[in-house]
């Protein structure tokens, strides 16, 4: 059996014995990981091939009224020292801090660990956030992960559920 074949065999054998809702990824619901996080727990958006939540990040920041302090950095060779001005910035002034791509700047991984398992919730204010994006990467450093809010946006898969998400972002 191709693999496939074996995929469309296992979902179809999941939704006639758990249920259609086992086989649906659930919907993209930013506003809610945001309610699950605090000042210390970075967002960290889990990227696949075709979906970009920056989008969802902007519009969020803007009903939060966090448009203008929302400072977004796409990391790579030498951008290390600025994303970590940005993160004491953010920290000290309460702006969210957006680290775009940091399966890129895996050698600034440990520094970022680092940042993070220093960080005490009564030095930092308390409307700070910090987001992060990456590829899946071997070199994302685990306590990050351990600590954080994952998030994935898988793009549809289909043109129904296309239809659906777009009717969806609709407000």
């Amino acid at each position: 059996m191709k693999q496939e074949q074996l995929i469309l065999v296992i979902k179809n054998y999941v939704l006639n014995i758990l249920g259609k809702v086992f086989i649906q990824s659930p919907p993209f619901d930013l506003k809610g990981s945001f309610q699950d996080s605090s000042n210390t727990t970075p967002i960290i958006f889990i990227l696949s091939p075709g979906a970009d939540p920056i989008s969802y990040l902007l519009t969020l920041a803007k009903d939060k009224e966090m448009d203008t302090r929302l400072k977004m950095l796409s990391l790579g060779q030498g951008q290390g020292q600025f994303a970590r001005e940005l993160i004491a910035n953010g920290r000290r002034n309460g702006d969210w801090v957006c680290l775009q791509n940091c399966h890129l700047a895996v050698t600034w991984m440990p520094a970022l660990e680092k940042i993070q398992e220093e960080q005490v919730a009564e030095d930092t204010h308390p409307d700070y956030r910090l987001w992060l994006t990456s590829m899946p990467s071997q070199k994302f450093p685990v306590p990050v992960l351990q600590n954080g809010i994952k998030i994935t946006n898988e793009p549809p898969k289909g043109l129904k559920v296309n239809l659906l998400r777009s009717y969806g972002d609709v407000s």
